[in-house]
């Protein structure tokens, strides 16, 4: 491992009333602080205050809405992402897809993970739709993830988890995973800027 920690972007995914997704965004930042060296960001898309309107690039490069900016650097700045998304209506929310939608170059040549959570199919085929749109970003999507099917009834009424150890082996997989391609693809793009 590199002596930099790697910075790692948590994507919170939904952006409705009742979600389980900060609730499970804060299991799995635990998770990750006791993987390894990393700077963890949480961007929360209740939080981000994307307009629907995203107004696109300007010809200097800067984008023509201030929220996507902002949003934007954060994206740039990230070495690694972690999609924490439910599954509506077997598909993804349409927040996330905003989100991934309003900016483009700062994806590429870098991993991202995903966290799924939904009824029985615990979130796999919004993660399975996912892994497509990212696919087109130029990213690489790791193939361990965690899941949670029926995910109210894994989490007490204060979020702590029922069955930690399940989750948990699948939280370090995917953790190794990730961070292995960070520092692969940290020393690519060091090495030969990604230009496609």
């Amino acid at each position: 491992m590199s002596k930099h920690p790697i910075r790692l972007a948590v994507i919170v995914g939904s952006t409705r009333a009742g979600r389980l997704g900060p609730t499970i965004s804060r299991w799995f930042i635990e998770q990750a602080r006791d993987h390894g060296d990393l700077e963890i960001d949480v961007i929360d898309l209740a939080e981000a205050e994307l307009p629907a309107d995203l107004g696109g690039r300007l010809a200097d490069g800067s984008y023509a809405s201030p929220e996507v900016g902002a949003y934007a650097a954060r994206i740039a700045a990230a070495e690694a992402f972690v999609v924490i998304t439910p599954e509506y209506n077997r598909g993804y929310p349409a927040a996330l897809k905003l989100a991934i939608d309003s900016v483009y170059t700062e994806w590429k040549a870098k991993p991202v993970a995903f966290v799924s959570h939904g009824g029985q199919s615990g979130g796999l085929r919004a993660v399975e739709q996912l892994r497509q749109v990212f696919a087109e970003l130029h990213t690489v999507t790791i193939r361990d993830g965690v899941c949670f099917p029926m995910a109210r009834d894994r989490f007490d009424a204060d979020g702590r988890l029922h069955d930690v150890e399940g989750p948990g082996i699948a939280a370090k997989l995917l953790l190794s995973e990730l961070l292995w391609w960070a520092e692969a693809l940290r020393r690519a793009r060091a090495e030969q800027p990604y230009g496609f």
